[in-house]
């Protein structure tokens, strides 16, 4: 499996080993003892799957809050998407920063989102199809959604404004400089 840092470091870009022949192909797309020797030792215990009929359907950005702070592996299984993490450490240097890649059925990479980055995705293609490990269990008391379209962070979603399609909890969430108030008092578990 090739891995390769993004622009935020601690992101990673995963492409797994497709073995090609007549029938289609075999791909090995998590192994935990390889990936822990370049800094992916963790345990997952939730899969998620999320399908999406339109193009421009947007979700995010979400993130869960320590104790119940989760790590991410996503990978597309059809269609396409522009997966973005947003690190809001606060001690970070790249506090605030994002980035983007577009994750594809076709070229089956997948991307790493560790914890303490904010996390969401817009699809580029009508029928997409998400699966992402988690890991740590949903927690809804610990769920958190900042704005996707929040002028401090300036994320080009690559998609018109006016093709994004929102679920109703996320056209409700927070700015980025309300989130930081809520984690810094503790206001969430």
């Amino acid at each position: 499996m090739q891995v390769t840092a993004t622009a935020l470091p601690e992101v990673l870009e995963l492409i797994p080993k497709r073995v090609a022949d007549a029938r289609g192909y075999f791909s090995e797309t998590w192994n935990s003892k390889s990936l822990a020797q370049v800094g992916i030792d963790l345990s997952f215990c939730q899969d998620n799957e999320s399908f999406s009929a339109r193009k421009g359907t947007l979700r995010g950005l979400h993130i869960q809050a320590p104790p119940n702070a989760q790590d991410k592996l996503v990978r597309v299984v059809a269609g396409a998407i522009l997966d973005v993490a947003v690190d809001i450490r606060e001690s970070s240097a790249n506090y605030g920063k994002w980035v983007g890649v577009e994750l594809s059925a076709a070229k089956g990479n997948q991307i790493f989102v560790p914890q303490g980055f904010l996390h969401g995705f817009v699809t580029l293609t009508p029928d997409t199809h998400v699966i992402y490990k988690c890991s740590a269990f949903y927690a809804p008391q610990s769920e958190l959604s900042v704005r996707w379209d929040d002028p401090v962070l300036g994320i080009d979603w690559g998609v018109q404004t006016d093709q994004i399609i929102l679920s109703r909890k996320d056209e409700q969430a927070l700015s980025v400089s309300e989130l930081g108030a809520l984690l810094k008092c503790g206001a969430v578990a």
